[in-house]
């Protein structure tokens, strides 16, 4: 039986997965199931298949925006694996999909036998703080349709499908702009046949027509990840 699809797993040799894989689970991420809050003390891991985790943080005001997200290339937990930290943002099911768990103390447990296993969760918590850093810096300076073409990618990469469940309120948190601003924005890449938007329904139409009107996060991010990660 071949490992499930999560680029960590992949990632993993195979005498470090056979420490783990006895003990892993397969479950579903329902939209918005709220993984973690700061502060908690986090008991499991997640390896999506598909589907996105969300990070994010809370501001004064009550709203959220969102400082990374977590696919199909790597999991919710590793820096919790090596430091047994607490979780500092809201970590979120943004797109609904699968996973594989597993708890905690089964990753750190397996992480005190294996220089290697660390080493790669110390890669894959470093290519989130990458992004992390990134998107501060993007959200900051570059204007919304670059920012809303960058995340729809990053999203199309990290879930593997062109279809999205995405709400124009979840939009705005994710790339820290004005809901009526991603509506105009939405609509002119809807009019430029990029996407096809309907009722928080999201359809890639054109990949190359946002990577042209992205700015340069998206490729910068992409390149670290691969090389941090592997492509």
């Amino acid at each position: 039986m071949g490992r499930p699809p999560n680029g960590f797993l992949s990632a993993m040799s195979a005498d470090d997965y056979e420490l783990i894989r006895p003990h892993l689970r397969s479950i579903d991420l329902p939209h918005e199931t709220v993984l973690a809050k700061p502060g908690d003390e986090l008991e499991r891991a997640y390896f999506p298949h598909r589907g996105i985790i969300s990070l994010a943080v809370k501001l004064a005001k009550g709203d959220h925006v969102q400082v990374a997200m977590i696919g199909r290339n790597s999991l919710l937990g590793a820096m919790s694996a090596m430091a047994d930290t607490s979780a500092l943002n809201n970590a979120v099911v943004l797109v609904p999909g699968t996973a594989s768990m597993l708890d905690l103390d089964r990753l750190r447990a397996a992480a005190d036998q294996s220089s290697r296993l660390r080493k790669l969760l110390a890669r894959h918590s470093l290519a989130v703080y990458v992004q992390i850093q990134q998107i501060a810096g993007c959200n900051a300076a570059h204007p919304v349709e670059a920012r809303l073409s960058r995340c729809l990618l990053q999203a199309q990469d990290l879930s593997g499908d062109r279809r999205l469940l995405l709400t124009q309120e979840t939009l705005a948190q994710m790339i820290g702009a004005r809901r009526n601003s991603v509506s105009l924005v939405a609509n002119s890449l809807q009019q430029a046949r990029y996407i096809h938007y309907s009722r928080g329904h999201i359809q890639i139409d054109n990949l190359d027509g946002l990577r042209q009107t992205a700015c340069e996060c998206y490729a910068t991010v992409k390149a670290q990840y691969d090389g941090l990660l592997g492509p």
